[in-house]
């Protein structure tokens, strides 16, 4: 329904940004919320994916159109619904998710968040031979390369708020646990957090 929406970036949190456009107010939710941060106040193109289920109306949004596509990919898999997907997208390492895919690697794809043995062997069924077609250019990097904001003050601060969007990922509260320690040795901004904390859940 919508491809895209131009706007100003109004707020950002763990789970979601909103963006204003012609004083409408967007809510959508995104793999890394704080992937936005240096453009908070400023104008965004976001690449969106309309979801409609019942009692549920929610807007997805991507930096590009190929990680849109993935989401949507992905979301044709029986087992994985849009939380999934994003939790998946988050890990900011789609080739990884690709090749895993195609070397039918159980094993790395249970590592996500509600991917048991069944939907991982159900996303190598579905998707196998398929994601090169849809996604022939893939990016390195999920995130902006500009996305990351000098982290000058209120490393904890920061901390804790990529660990509400890890816990939003649907990672447990074990998970998150287990990799804290050695994030708080870092000091990076909220979206750097993110990838690291990813990084770590997934070895």
């Amino acid at each position: 329904m919508f491809e895209y929406i131009k706007g100003t970036v109004e707020f950002i949190g763990p789970e979601y940004i909103v963006v204003e456009n012609n004083g409408l107010g967007y809510q959508i939710s995104t793999p890394n919320p704080f992937s936005y941060s240096n453009k908070q106040g400023g104008e965004i193109q976001i690449f969106t994916y309309h979801y409609v289920r019942e009692d549920i109306f929610a807007l997805y949004g991507f930096h590009s159109r190929e990680e849109k596509m993935l989401f949507t990919k992905l979301l044709n898999v029986s087992g994985i619904g849009p939380k999934g997907a994003l939790a998946i997208l988050a890990s900011g390492e789609p080739a990884q998710v690709v090749q895993a895919i195609e070397d039918e690697d159980e094993a790395f794809l249970v590592k996500f968040p509600g991917v048991g043995k069944k939907t991982a062997r159900q996303m190598i069924l579905d998707l196998k031979g398929k994601l090169q077609e849809a996604i022939p250019d893939f990016f390195p990097n999920l995130f902006n390369p500009d996305a990351a904001r000098p982290a000058a003050t209120g490393s904890a601060a920061l901390l804790e708020e990529a660990i509400l969007a890890l816990r939003a990922l649907g990672y447990s509260e074990k998970e998150v646990k287990r990799i804290k320690p050695a994030l708080e040795k870092e000091k990076l901004t909220t979206d750097e957090y993110i990838k690291k904390g990813l990084q770590l859940l997934l070895k």
